[in-house]
């Protein structure tokens, strides 16, 4: 529930910006007037049948569909938030899921502090992981990561987190890196108010050349890992698509707006023998150490901007 405090101040941020005010609209709808902290049609990932669930971060149904050829049964389903630290909060938060170990590229569970209880966390983000001249985790640092971590941990379920598609986009020349400029501004917010200096239909190939380059590191992992993988979405992105029900073009993936290029992610399944046996879970997690100034230049570098 929100506060009528936070409701003034969405509403605020709508009036002070007409350009946000059609966003501010739409999650007043979509949020059922801020009642609902997260998109209570999604799907409740952890009490679906998977022991390893791989997460493509910002990834499209449609996208998915056209350029994958891994192995296995696509179908779809409904994220619960249309950003990450929504799909988190409305996934994990209040969970002990000492069952589970968290294998992740990106910085949002340990920097907003999700209130959830994981077996192990491996921030990849977080030391040797983390590219610097690309401003992000490679998918084949992840995959490498993931197989090391399901030999580690045989008898848990397995959460893997990448980046990609999500930018910063790799191997792609003049949109390589974050694509931020130097006051902060992300390529999403240049797109919607028309100063990018690409077009939309760029980045669009950027992104999906971002996934392209993200999948034969996932079936690294779908050929590997024992047991049921499921291969899915925190959340899409959208490219100039009209919102609804107040028809405002809408670039990226801003929180409470539930779209179908937003909410709409795969749900691809994939058999790979027999599941382990798990054991009973411990009496306490566990995870790695880091410090919040890593975690803030990190999220700079995706994007993400307070």
């Amino acid at each position: 529930m929100y506060s009528l405090e936070q409701i003034a101040t969405g509403v605020r941020r709508g009036a002070a910006n007409p350009a946000f005010f059609g966003r501010e609209a739409n999650r007043l709808y979509h949020r059922r007037l801020y009642r609902a902290p997260y998109n209570p049609g999604g799907v409740a990932v952890v009490d679906e049948d998977w022991d390893t669930l791989v997460v493509l971060d910002a990834c499209r149904y449609d996208d998915f569909a056209d350029l994958h050829d891994l192995p296995g049964d696509l179908r779809s389903r409904r994220s619960r938030g249309s950003h990450t630290v929504e799909w988190l909060r409305g996934n994990f938060a209040g969970r002990d899921l000492l069952d589970t170990v968290y294998v992740t590229a990106s910085p949002q569970f340990h920097f907003k502090d999700i209130d959830a209880r994981f077996h192990a966390v491996e921030n990849v983000w977080d030391g040797a992981g983390w590219d610097d001249d690309a401003g992000t985790v490679r998918p084949e640092t992840m995959a490498d990561r993931a197989l090391a971590a399901a030999e580690r941990y045989p008898d848990k379920r397995l959460l893997v987190h990448f980046v990609q598609p999500h930018y910063p986009f790799l191997d792609e020349g003049d949109l390589a890196g974050s694509l931020m400029d130097e006051d902060g501004r992300d390529i999403w917010s240049d797109l919607s108010k028309g100063r990018a200096e690409v077009s939309t239909d760029e980045v669009r190939r950027a992104y999906r050349r971002n996934l392209e380059l993200a999948l034969p590191a996932v079936e690294r992992i779908l050929d590997s890992v024992r047991g049921r993988t499921v291969v899915t979405a925190d959340h899409g992105n959208m490219f100039g698509e009209r919102a609804r029900p107040v028809p405002t073009r809408e670039w990226g993936h801003p929180p409470g707006v539930y779209t179908d290029e937003l909410v709409r992610v795969p749900w691809h399944v994939h058999e790979n023998g027999r599941r382990s046996t798990r054991a009973d879970p411990p009496v306490a997690a566990e995870s790695d150490a880091t410090t919040e100034s890593d975690a803030t230049e990190r999220l700079r570098q995706l994007g993400y901007v307070e």
